[in-house]
């Protein structure tokens, strides 16, 4: 494997091209290990495994991040939430309901009493077709166990979720991302990508640590008519803190693709999960996509037509 690295340079995310891959491994991510020939944002196109390779395995388990490893994804998503005392963990939902067989709010419980819980069985339920015995059981696991099991060599895409639930989960992200040797400290890259859909939380991680590249996700009602629009100086705000945007891809035209890259900055829309999709949007000129099948994204991006 050879090794991807990212360095930020001002708002813009420089990526390095890959000249040869080989056959993933487990626990190993798609590797670069010539930094000389950089590319601009939009020559790299980032595969970003939505909650892992969730289309294939329960998400935010370790099983659906390896999973995601072995596709070749460039990025694990890993939604944090926080329990009862103080332990960030990877879900997606402020409740255990959907995919545990628990009941409440994460921040009402503690990690002992949610590390007792079933976090695969329903996929199995959900997806006859794709189930597999060895997901009864999976545990949710917490950041720290997340960052033990891929290591320095891994590429993380951290959402802080409900951040005005969580006093402190601004300060606890940093914490354990500066232990793990990801923040860009002793003058490597940072190996991290945080998204938020709150400015203040995003802002916030800015200032206690500007190296690390951010992007703001946005949010526009499916119910609304027509599709999203953002103006001038709300791009000029993000500027301010963030390197991108990540909005609903079914809300978005190609104007607006244009229209943000005009100004600078990334864009990476969620939750693509079809070719086709994949393909309009890749022509748009989105320079990231989040997918819970990064193979299919693979097998486009490796295709060439778009």
């Amino acid at each position: 494997m050879k090794q991807w690295f990212k360095r930020l340079s001002g708002a813009v995310l420089a990526v390095v091209v890959v000249l040869a891959i080989s056959a993933p491994t487990p626990q190993t991510f798609a590797a670069q290990s010539d930094q000389s020939a950089l590319l601009s944002p939009a020559d790299k196109i980032l595969n970003i495994a939505h909650r892992g390779a969730s289309g294939h395995a329960p998400e935010h388990t370790l099983a659906a991040y390896e999973k995601a490893v072995q596709m070749k994804a460039d990025y694990i998503e890993i939604d944090l939430q926080m329990t009862k005392d103080g332990v960030l963990v990877a879900m997606h939902d402020e409740t255990l309901d959907r995919t545990t067989n628990g009941t409440g709010y994460v921040k009402d419980h503690t990690l002992a009493e949610i590390k007792r819980l079933d976090a695969g069985s329903w996929f199995n339920r959900k997806h006859p077709d794709k189930a597999n015995p060895t997901y009864v059981g999976l545990q949710v696991p917490t950041l720290e166990e997340i960052l033990q099991t891929f290591g320095p060599e891994g590429h993380y895409y951290i959402e802080t979720k409900e951040p005005g639930l969580y006093p402190g989960m601004e300060e606890e992200l940093l914490r354990i991302l500066a232990k793990y040797k990801l923040t860009g400290q002793d003058g490597r890259p940072p190996d991290v990508i945080i998204q938020s859909f709150s400015p203040h939380s995003l802002q916030k991680i800015h200032r206690l640590n500007p190296a690390i590249p951010l992007i703001q996700l946005m949010w526009y009602d499916p119910a609304t008519p027509g599709k999203a629009t953002i103006t001038d100086a709300e791009l000029n705000r993000i500027k301010q803190y963030a390197v991108g945007v990540g909005p609903n891809y079914r809300k978005i035209d190609q104007a607006y693709v244009v229209k943000v890259r005009r100004h600078g900055l990334l864009i990476h829309p969620y939750t693509v999960d079809d070719a086709k999709d994949m393909k309009r949007l890749l022509d748009w000129g989105v320079t990231g996509l989040f997918t819970g099948y990064p193979d299919v994204l693979r097998d486009v991006l490796k295709s060439g037509k778009v």
